[in-house]
């Protein structure tokens, strides 16, 4: 992999833990902790990479907060 490609693969992956990290924080702030949060280490090493956020398993719960802090139907 020339080194263009590589730098491109690096920011891909940075921009994609950012959101992971935006999104726990964002989740945090409403009371919900999803421990499975990360990123899908196989759509990292893909060729092309197209990281995808793993949410993980939750507890049903966590589910039921998870859809309370979302805005109801036509809410935004």
């Amino acid at each position: 992999m020339d080194s263009g490609r590589t730098a491109l693969v690096k920011e891909q992956i940075r921009d994609a833990e950012e959101a992971v990290e935006e999104l726990r924080a964002a989740l945090e702030r409403a009371g919900i902790r999803l421990p499975s949060l990360g990123l899908d280490a196989v759509t990292c090493a893909a060729e092309p990479p197209r990281p995808l956020v793993e949410l993980g398993r939750c507890t049903v719960e966590t589910a039921r907060r998870l859809a309370a802090a979302l805005p109801e139907e036509g809410g935004r």
